[in-house]
């Protein structure tokens, strides 16, 4: 890889997916190893959407929860927003200017269980990517790790360090709303008697940080607020009606 400029990790992110289904905990596990290995020439930019390809159950993507209309339903490739919001938490780390990141609509509690609301990123391909540039003059190289002892994803940036400086703030939460009334959904796939709940209440919030990158120059590469606006979301429980 020195011929590539590859010589120390520049950057890592991480992320809990405890409490995932089987389901998802594939889907994670899938599209991290679709990331594992790739490689990011100097003066490009990853897209997330490109990297990991068709999202369906012919690539062997699995069906697990997603929030769709606002609703709880299953989808192909449900959980894969963990991949890419532990991407965005790595290219933070690392310094690298974000091109393009939209947080989820509604919080989701597996974000939480490490950081505040607000570090996020979701993707719905092909209309809504995570994507960052590589604005280093050496190769970037992402290595996945999927710990299903301890429910962790870990993405780790390998390039050169240039001597850059990131500023990374907390994150200020602020516009909180209280979440709607508890929903209870008939399941025929659940015998009777059995109760199982899907989603978490979780108020409506407001959230930003400040990311500031500069380089040993003390020029400043990138500078901005990412903000996040999440709609309350309701706690949803399945019921049995199978006999």
């Amino acid at each position: 890889m020195n011929n590539l400029g590859i010589v120390e990790k520049i950057g890592e992110g991480s992320s809990t997916f405890r409490g995932s289904a089987a389901e998802r905990v594939h889907n994670v596990e899938l599209s991290a190893i679709k990331l594992n290995g790739t490689l990011i020439p100097p003066g490009e930019v990853f897209s997330y959407n490109k990297s990991v390809g068709d999202i369906s159950s012919a690539t062997g993507f699995k069906q697990a929860l997603v929030i769709k209309g606002g609703k709880t339903v299953l989808g192909d490739g449900g959980g894969v927003c963990q991949d890419s919001t532990t991407m965005f938490r790595a290219a933070l780390d690392a310094g690298l200017p974000i091109v393009e990141r939209h947080a989820h609509g509604y919080r989701v509690r597996y974000y939480e269980q490490d950081r505040k609301p607000g570090f996020d990123a979701t993707i719905y391909s092909p209309s809504i990517d995570f994507r960052f540039k590589n604005d280093t003059k050496s190769h970037i190289l992402i290595q996945s790790t999927v710990n299903r002892a301890t429910s962790s994803l870990t993405f780790s940036l390998y390039g050169k360090n240039d001597g850059r400086k990131v500023t990374l703030s907390d994150a200020t939460i602020y516009g909180v709303t209280s979440p709607p009334a508890t929903v209870y959904q008939d399941d025929p796939g659940l015998k009777r008697g059995i109760t199982k709940q899907v989603e978490w209440a979780a108020p409506g919030t407001k959230s930003t940080f400040h990311y500031k990158v500069t380089s040993a120059q003390g020029k400043i590469i990138q500078e901005k607020d990412f903000y996040s606006a999440y709609r309350p979301w309701r706690a949803v429980y399945l019921v049995g009606t199978a006999d």
